[in-house]
C-alpha cells in the first residue's frame, strides 16, 4: 500500500474542505493517509482518527497580522510540521510529502527525507508573493524572497498540484517547471455533502432578501466591502428589505462588525460565525443572493474562490467585483459589478434584489453551470490520476 502525509499550515482537517477532500479521494483509492495541520478551537485534539485517515495536530501562535507575527507563526509551523513529519515517519511510514502552501516554506523540512528517497508533492493553494503585497500595500525585500520560496517549491517537488490553470501558468511560467509536472484540481465541493436543505425558517418568515456570505473572513476577503456596500443599499439607494448574513470567522470579524456598528446598519447585518453539519446547509440554503465582496487586486484577479463554487452549487446567483478569474468561472451566470468600489457592487446587486425572475434566472444558470463544470468527482480523478502516475500506477481514465 502506497502511503503519503499530507502538511498544511494555515486551516485545520478536516475544516479545510479542499484537504479533506483530497485526503478522502487518496484514501478511497487505497493510500494510507496521514495529515499535519495546526490545531483550533473546533479541533483541539493533537491526534484523531476520522474514516480511516490518520490527523496529527499541532498548536500555533494567534493568527498573524503582522510582518513580525507572520515570522513567529511560519516558524513555530515548520518547527511542529518537522516534528511530526518524524512522528508518522516512524509510526506510519509515508513514500509521498504533500506541501499545501501558504506559506511557501514546507518543502524545507521535506528535503531531509527527499534524502531518504521520499517524494514531495507541492500543492499550490495560494499565490504567496501577491498575497503578501496586497496585505502589506507594498513589494520590496520580502516580496522578492517570496518569489524565490516559491520557486525553490517548485523546484523541489516531484509532482505540482495547483488550484486552478492561472496557477498552472505560474508554476510554468514563473517556476520555471514543465507542464508535464503540473496538474490543476480545482477547489470544487463534494456535492453529496454541500446541497440544498430547507432553509432556517427565522430567516425566510420576515420576507427579507437574504445576501449571503460564506468562507474565511481575513483582511484581504473584502468583507469591509460587504458591510459598505449594506450601507450604499441602504442609505443610498433606499433598499431596507435586505439581510446580510455572514457565516464564518477570521482574524478581520471583529473589525467588520465594528465598522456595521459605526456606519449604522448591524440590523442588516447577521453575524453567525462559525457553522458545520445541517446547521451551516440551513443557513446558506437562505441566501437568495450570493456576495463574493474580494476587492479587485492581482491576487483576487488569480485565485478560484471557493465562494464560487459554493454558491452556484446551491443555485444561488452570485454578484462580484470584475475579477479576472472568478469571471472566467462563471460567464454569463455571475453579476459583475462595473467598478471597484462597495456603490458599484452595491448597484450590480440591485436587479437580482428588485426582480424576483431574474434572481430565479441567474441562480438556474449558476445551477446549470455546477453541474456541467465544478464536478468533484472529475477533479478528485484527476488528482488521484496525478498521484498514481507519480508512484506508477496505471490512471483512471477521466471523461
Amino acid at each position: 500500500m502506497s502511503s503519503v502525509v499530507i502538511v498544511v499550515e494555515n486551516l485545520p482537517v478536516p475544516f479545510d474542505r479542499r484537504v479533506w477532500q483530497e485526503a478522502r479521494a487518496l484514501h478511497e483509492d487505497g493510500w494510507q493517509v496521514s495529515v499535519i495541520c495546526p490545531t483550533s478551537q473546533r479541533h483541539p485534539e493533537l491526534y484523531e482518527e476520522l474514516e480511516g485517515i490518520a490527523i496529527y495536530r499541532h498548536p500555533l501562535p494567534l493568527e498573524a497580522r503582522g510582518k513580525l507575527a507572520f515570522v513567529a507563526e511560519y516558524s513555530a509551523a515548520l518547527f511542529h510540521q518537522t516534528r511530526l513529519l518524524f512522528r508518522v515517519y516512524r509510526e506510519r511510514g509515508f513514500d509521498v510529502i504533500q506541501g499545501c502552501n501558504p506559506p511557501d516554506l514546507i518543502f524545507l523540512p521535506a528535503l531531509l527525507f527527499k534524502l531518504l528517497g521520499k517524494r514531495y508533492v507541492f500543492d499550490h493553494h495560494d499565490v504567496c508573493p501577491e498575497l503578501f503585497a496586497v496585505k502589506f500595500g507594498r513589494k520590496g525585500l520580502i516580496h522578492r524572497l517570496l518569489l524565490i520560496v516559491e520557486r525553490l517549491s517548485f523546484a523541489t517537488a516531484n509532482m505540482i498540484i495547483t488550484a486552478n490553470d492561472t496557477f498552472r501558468d505560474i508554476a510554468i511560467a514563473r517556476g520555471g517547471q514543465s507542464a508535464s509536472k503540473v496538474t490543476a484540481v480545482y477547489s470544487v465541493p463534494d456535492k453529496s455533502r454541500l446541497r440544498r436543505v430547507e432553509p432556517l425558517r427565522s430567516l425566510k418568515d420576515g420576507g427579507e432578501i437574504i445576501l449571503g456570505y460564506v468562507g474565511i473572513i481575513g483582511d484581504q476577503d473584502g468583507l469591509d466591502h460587504l458591510v459598505e456596500m449594506v450601507h450604499c443599499l441602504v442609505t443610498q439607494f433606499g433598499v431596507t428589505n435586505i439581510r446580510a448574513l455572514v457565516v464564518g470567522d477570521g482574524p478581520a470579524l471583529a473589525s467588520s462588525k465594528q465598522l456595521a456598528q459605526t456606519l449604522g446598519v448591524d440590523q442588516h447585518i447577521t453575524f453567525t460565525g462559525y457553522l458545520s453539519g445541517e446547521t451551516l446547509l440551513a443557513h446558506l440554503s437562505a441566501f437568495d443572493i450570493g456576495i463574493i465582496p474580494d476587492p479587485v487586486n492581482e491576487y483576487n484577479d488569480k485565485i478560484s474562490m471557493n465562494k464560487v463554487f459554493e454558491y452556484s452549487a446551491l443555485g444561488v446567483p452570485s454578484v462580484s467585483y470584475p475579477l479576472a478569474e472568478t469571471m472566467r468561472l462563471l460567464g454569463d451566470a455571475g453579476s459583475y459589478a462595473s467598478g471597484d468600489s462597495p456603490q458599484d457592487l452595491a448597484a450590480a446587486c440591485l436587479p437580482l434584489i428588485r426582480d424576483e425572475a431574474t434572481r430565479k434566472e441567474r441562480g438556474e444558470r449558476a445551477q446549470e453551470l455546477a453541474d456541467r463544470n465544478f464536478e468533484w468527482s472529475r477533479e478528485s480523478r484527476r488528482y488521484v490520476d496525478a498521484y498514481r502516475r507519480l508512484v506508477g500506477k496505471a490512471p483512471n481514465l477521466v471523461s
